[in-house]
């Protein structure tokens, strides 16, 4: 049987971005305000979303799972960085998997994780998993919502 396609979304979703922001020092906090994800190098800081590495593993074995997120244009370190994040914290798993776009809604799949409707998210043609909502508040729920309807 072929696994359905799952899409994940990078900031605030597999990577705590605030996590990024706390290890900045105060004079890019000033230069930047406003603007924080066209800090150079911020995405390297980042650490992952509580339960976030654990469950795209799991996930990874019963979906066609990729890692879909968007670059800021202004910032030219973050795809280098966001590919040297997955990488390091998601592995073999991430393979070749890592997605960056600015236009979510032209790749075909069945599942979106993602916490923003930015960016063609509330458009996907499959389902729109909103991330960090009264109905997905963290990566449990997403898990266990997907295996039961994988």
């Amino acid at each position: 049987m072929k696994k359905k396609i799952l899409y994940v979304d990078m900031d605030n979703v597999l990577v705590d971005f605030q996590s990024g922001i706390d290890r900045l020092d105060s004079r890019l906090l000033i230069e930047y305000e406003g603007r924080l994800d066209e800090v150079p190098g911020i995405f390297s800081l980042m650490l992952p979303v509580k339960d976030a590495v654990e469950s795209y593993h799991e996930l990874c074995e019963h979906f066609d799972t990729y890692i879909l997120s968007t670059s800021p244009w202004k910032n030219e370190s973050a795809p280098g960085d966001k590919l040297a994040w997955v990488k390091k914290y998601i592995g073999e798993k991430g393979y070749k998997r890592l997605i960056l776009t600015h236009h979510k809604n032209l790749n075909m799949g069945n599942y979106l994780v993602d916490d923003r409707k930015n960016n063609g998210a509330s458009e996907f043609t499959g389902e729109w998993i909103h991330f960090k909502t009264p109905k997905f508040p963290d990566w449990i729920t997403v898990k266990k919502y997907l295996l039961d309807n994988k």
